[in-house]
């Protein structure tokens, strides 16, 4: 392990849970292989605790920005003095820069790290209708790049029906014209269905949606890292689909993520 002294630069990632967290293990290579001398560490912070443990971190001289993940997300657009356009958009953040002056700058790359992370595996949304569960700060930016990226159609399924409709309306901002749906937990006509909820960080969770309506021929995506595997993705593999892990769309969006914080990084050299 390398050495940290009293000229590293500190950046984290806050979570709650905070045991599926995978940026450190991307990142902290990253600052290695470039020579920056920065190491990224998690913090969990509860929803309840989020105001107190940002007035600490604007005030911590050597701290460089953190990640945003569950359940941060959304609310971390309130404690931000700048967004930039498309976390306003999407009216969520994933990624925070300290400024020298304790201001806190705030974006989202989930969408262009997800869309990114389908091509990387060879699966282009260009031309194919999308099945999206979730209304939350992630698929708030998966569901704007997959509108961007040039999906057919675009169905978003969520607990609470308003806030799927509330999605679609922002993402008519980024498409218009774009077909839309409110969907049900039947993910039946579509050739790619992704779980952007946060529902499989946890053994006893319930499938985001009816895995038994799966078909061959579709893709499944995950958005959550660990388990590698959920049980959605154990499903989609038994009923003949085509799967793929959520790891890519934060490996994709990793040096992206360390620029915005503000360290020397140049994407590509790490």
């Amino acid at each position: 392990m390398r050495e940290i002294t009293g000229h590293t630069r500190i950046y984290g990632i806050l979570a709650d849970p905070i045991h599926h967290v995978k940026a450190p293990q991307l990142m902290n290579p990253v600052f290695e292989a470039q020579g920056f001398d920065g190491v990224m560490v998690p913090i969990h912070v509860k929803p309840e605790d989020l105001g107190t443990v940002l007035a600490g971190l604007r005030a911590q001289q050597n701290f460089g920005g953190f990640v945003a993940t569950v359940p941060h997300k959304q609310a971390m657009v309130a404690h931000c003095d700048e967004l930039t356009d498309a976390a306003r958009a999407i009216g969520a953040v994933n990624i925070v820069q300290r400024l020298p002056d304790g201001r806190l700058r705030g974006g989202m790359l989930d969408g262009d790290g997800f869309v990114a992370g389908l091509r990387s595996h060879g699966i282009e949304p260009a031309g194919r209708s999308a099945y999206l569960a979730g209304a939350g700060g992630a698929a708030s930016a998966i569901a704007w790049a997959l509108a961007v990226a040039g999906v057919s159609r675009l169905t978003v399924w969520n607990r609470t029906a308003s806030k799927a409709r509330e999605l679609l309306e922002r993402v008519a901002q980024a498409r218009p014209g774009l077909e839309t749906a409110v969907g049900s937990a039947d993910p039946t006509g579509h050739d790619l269905v992704v779980n952007a909820t946060s529902l499989g960080l946890r053994e006893d969770d319930p499938l985001p949606f009816d895995a038994a309506r799966l078909q061959p021929g579709q893709t499944v995506a995950e958005i959550i890292m660990q388990p590698e595997e959920t049980a959605l993705l154990k499903a989609a593999k038994a009923r003949g689909c085509r799967i793929q892990y959520g790891k890519p769309m934060l490996a994709c969006q990793i040096e992206l993520m360390a620029a915005f914080m503000g360290a020397p990084i140049v994407p590509g050299r790490g």
